[in-house]
C-alpha cells in the first residue's frame, strides 16, 4: 500500500540504555527511561506501553505487551559524538565520523576565538567563557552584563557556542546578527563547533533572571545530502516542527515552525494532520532534554513522558491508513545520574500504523540510520547508503490489510480505560 505521510518524533534525550561504548563519554550506567522510572517508582505511559515501549528494556510501571499494536525497537549511535546534531543527522543519513570541538571548563574558548569575538561584534569584552548551566551562569553574571553590556559566552560538555544577553541590552536582532558573525566567521575550521546558540533573558537582578523562549541555533550545514535532501529533490514535502530547522540550518526543509517546547510541538503535529497531505513531518519534542534532564529534574521528566503518552491517542486518532508514526530520540540524557550532560545511549524505536504489521521486534539496529534508510523506502525514493531499512519487516499487502480488524487501535476512550486500570494498580 501506499504511505502519503510519516510522522516522525523525536522525544529529545530519552535513550534506552548506555551504549557499548558509554565509558569513553563517561556515560557508564546511563538509562534515562529506565533510571527515570526506577527514581519515580513507576511510570504510568498505558499507550507507549501498547505500540510496545516495555517490549524494548524493562521499563518500571511500563511492562511488556503481549499483543503489542505498534513495531519495537533500539538504535546504536556510530557517529561520534552524543549531541542533537549529531543524533539527527544520523537518523537521516548522515555519519558524522569526526567528534565536533568541545572546551573544559578550567580552559573555555582559546583566547583568538575571544579577542576575534569582541573585535568582530564590537562588544568590548565578554563574560564567563566556562563551562557552565545556563540558567545559573545568568543568575551569577546577569547584573554584571546589565552594568557592562558584556555578553555572556558559554559552552557546556557539548560542542556550542553559547551567547547570552539581557533583551533590553540587546535586542533579538543584534543577538543573532552576533551568533551568525560567530557561526560564520570565527567559528570553523578546527573550532567548528556543531552549533552557535542565542539564549536571550529577562529580569532585574541575579537569583531573577529568567530565559526567554527566543533562543536561536545556528547550526553547521550538513557536510552532505540527507534523507530530507533526497526528499525535497523528488518534490515530497519535509515540514520540521521544533528545532529541527535549526539543526539542519534550513537544508532539506520546505516548511518549518519553531515551537519552543512540548505543548506547542505536539498541537503542531496534531495540526500537520489537517494542513498536509504528503510528506515527511518530522517533530523535536525538546523539554525532555533542554528543560529537564539537564537540570537533572527527574520528576518533571517523568511528568512530561506521561503528558505526551496522554497525548499520543489525539494523534492515532487523526492519523489514516496510509500514516506512519515513527517515535525515537537522538540521544540519552539521565536526569537521575551526577551528569547534567548528554548521555551516550541507545534510542527507542516505535512504529505504528494501521495498515502495517503490529508486535515485530525489529531488533537491536546498528545505526540510527536504518531510521532514514526505512522513510527513504517507505517513499519509494533512493536514500544515502547508510543504514538498512526495516519497511520490508513491518509492512503488509494490502490484501492482508483487509483481512485485519482495528481492534487494537487505541482511542482517546480506551486510553482513559487503560490509565484508570493503572490507577488502581492494574498491569
Amino acid at each position: 500500500m501506499r504511505i502519503h505521510r510519516v510522522f516522525l518524533i523525536i522525544l529529545d534525550g530519552v535513550g534506552v540504555g548506555a551504549l557499548p561504548d558509554a565509558a569513553q563519554y563517561h556515560d557508564e550506567g546511563s538509562n534515562t527511561l529506565s533510571n527515570t522510572a526506577e527514581k519515580v517508582h513507576g511510570l504510568h505511559l498505558p499507550n507507549l506501553q501498547k505500540l510496545g515501549l516495555g517490549n524494548i528494556i524493562p521499563i518500571e510501571g511500563v511492562p511488556d505487551e503481549k499483543k503489542p499494536i505498534g513495531n519495537f525497537g533500539k538504535a546504536i549511535e556510530i557517529s561520534a559524538g552524543k549531541d542533537s546534531t549529531t543524533g539527527h543527522w544520523e537518523i537521516m543519513g548522515l555519519i558524522n565520523e569526526q567528534p565536533f570541538p568541545t572546551y573544559p571548563p578550567a580552559d573555555g574558548f582559546p583566547k583568538e576565538i575571544i579577542d576575534t569575538f569582541i573585535e568582530k561584534t564590537g562588544c568590548k569584552g565578554v563574560l564567563g567563557n566556562t563551562a557552565a548551566s545556563g540558567t545559573e551562569i545568568i543568575n551569577e553574571l546577569g547584573e554584571e552584563h546589565l552594568k557592562t553590556h558584556f555578553p555572556i559566552v558559554y559552552t557546556s560538555a557539548d560542542s556550542v557556542f553559547q551567547i547570552a544577553t539581557h533583551e533590553k541590552i540587546y535586542p533579538l536582532a543584534k543577538l543573532y546578527k552576533m551568533c551568525k558573525i560567530a557561526r560564520n566567521e570565527i567559528l570553523v575550521g578546527k573550532h567548528r563547533v556543531g552549533r552557535v546558540i542565542a539564549r536571550p533573558f529577562v529580569g532585574d537582578k541575579n537569583g531573577e533572571f529568567k530565559r526567554t523562549g527566543a533562543r536561536k541555533d545556528f547550526s553547521v550545514n550538513p557536510p552532505s545530502q540527507t534523507i530530507m535532501d533526497l526528499l525535497k529533490n523528488q518534490g515530497i514535502p519535509v515540514i520540521g516542527v521544533g528545532k529541527i530547522e535549526d539543526l539542519f540550518n534550513f537544508q532539506g526543509i520546505t516548511e518549518s515552525i519553531h515551537t519552543p517546547h512540548n505543548p506547542e510541538a505536539m498541537d503542531m503535529i496534531l495540526s500537520y494532520c489537517e494542513k498536509a497531505d504528503r510528506g515527511l513531518i518530522f517533530a523535536n519534542l525538546p523539554d525532555f532534554d533542554t528543560l529537564w534532564g539537564h537540570r537533572n529534574n527527574y520528576k518533571a521528566f517523568a511528568g512530561g513522558l506521561e503528558e505526551f503518552d496522554r497525548w499520543l491517542p489525539e494523534l492515532i486518532e487523526k492519523v489514516t491508513e496510509n500514516d506512519i508514526i515513527i517515535i525515537t530520540a537522538d540521544h540519552g540524557c539521565d536526569p537521575t545520574t551526577k551528569s547534567t550532560d548528554h548521555s551516550r545511549e541507545y534510542i527507542p524505536i516505535l512504529v505504528y500504523g494501521k495498515g502495517i504489521k503490529s508486535g515485530v521486534d525489529i531488533g537491536v539496529r546498528k545505526t540510527f540510520a536504518d531510521i532514514g534508510a526505512t522513510i527513504a523506502d517507505i517513499f519509494q525514493i533512493q536514500g544515502t547508503g547508510k543504514g538498512t531499512s526495516f519497511w520490508n519487516e513491518v509492512q503488509i499487502d494490502r490484501k492482508q490489510y483487509d483481512n485485519t480488524t482495528e481492534s487494537n487501535m487505541i482511542t482517546p476512550q480506551r486510553a482513559q480505560r487503560t490509565q484508570r486500570k493503572f490507577k488502581k494498580g492494574y498491569s
